[in-house]
């Protein structure tokens, strides 16, 4: 058993259209309180989360149509998009991942929300699941 299996389920990304009109479902009908939101123009999106336990809801809104979440919207809809497993170092899971023959989606992690370096495993490697792994400070 590798010493960098995945600790926890970091957060669960659902993609909205928008998250201002979003937010009041999760803060007021769920009652979970909203600790973070920003822009990450290198992925095209603004992001809001919300804390739930150890792990978060991330609110995902597309802020162009270019955007990766923009193009799931329009061919899925609103809804779950990604589960997030927090891992200790993400360039060895990256590594143990492809040792395995599975496809990455990205080779090298990417800076995503709150400087947490990110990688997301293809989702036809899991069974159509998209799987972020993220590793933060």
């Amino acid at each position: 058993m590798s010493n960098n299996n995945p600790k926890k389920i970091d957060h669960i990304g659902i993609a909205v259209i928008s998250i201002e009109e979003s937010l009041p479902f999760y803060t007021k009908q769920l009652h979970l309180p909203l600790v973070a939101m920003e822009e990450v123009h290198s992925q095209g999106v603004k992001v809001a989360f919300l804390q739930i336990g150890e792990s978060k809801i991330e609110l995902l809104e597309p802020l162009n149509d270019q955007s990766p979440i923009a193009q799931f919207i329009k061919k899925r809809g609103e809804g779950i998009h990604h589960v997030a497993l927090g891992v200790n170092n993400i360039e060895e899971r990256i590594a143990e991942i492809k040792e395995f023959g599975l496809q990455m989606i990205h080779e090298n992690p990417v800076i995503g929300a709150g400087g947490a370096k990110v990688a997301f495993l293809h989702p036809k490697s899991a069974k159509g699941v998209l799987y972020e792994f993220c590793e933060k400070e």
